[in-house]
């Protein structure tokens, strides 16, 4: 088996060698030995760094993405969780859709004040709504 230090996973991957001993030491990657003081890896790290960085850019915390990774390198994924999170990106889109809408809405608006636009009090309405339902849990 081919094997990198981490000084070459840093490079290939962009992450910083930090970030590489965190993850370790979060059980998402795993070392398979050392070259002096130097950690090294499987060549199967650089997937399974894409894997984790799949589900950060997915908005998985790093605790839900070690829950998906097997202890070989590869996903072993609750497809439900992927559902609900899908289910949760949707309403997060159409939550930044109808506020970018409003935001060029409130800039060519022909209203003498923003406060006098309906659109806009739309969208302060609106603005307010994720802070009712946080309380609300």
């Amino acid at each position: 088996m081919k094997t990198l230090d981490i000084a070459e996973v840093s490079r290939r991957s962009g992450l910083p060698a930090s970030t590489l001993r965190y993850y370790e030491e979060k059980g998402l990657v795993r070392s398979v030995g050392r070259n002096g003081l130097r950690r090294q890896f499987g060549e199967n790290v650089l997937e399974r760094l894409s894997l984790i960085a799949l589900g950060q850019n997915a908005g998985f915390t790093l605790e839900e993405i070690g829950a998906m990774l097997d202890g070989k390198g590869g996903p072993d994924i609750d497809r439900a969780k992927l559902i609900a999170k899908a289910d949760e990106l949707d309403r997060a889109i159409r939550r930044l859709t109808a506020m970018r809408d409003g935001l060029r809405h409130a800039a060519d608006c022909p209203a003498p004040s923003h406060m006098q636009c309906p659109t806009f009090q739309r969208l302060l309405r609106h603005a307010m709504r994720p802070a009712r339902e946080r309380r609300k849990q």
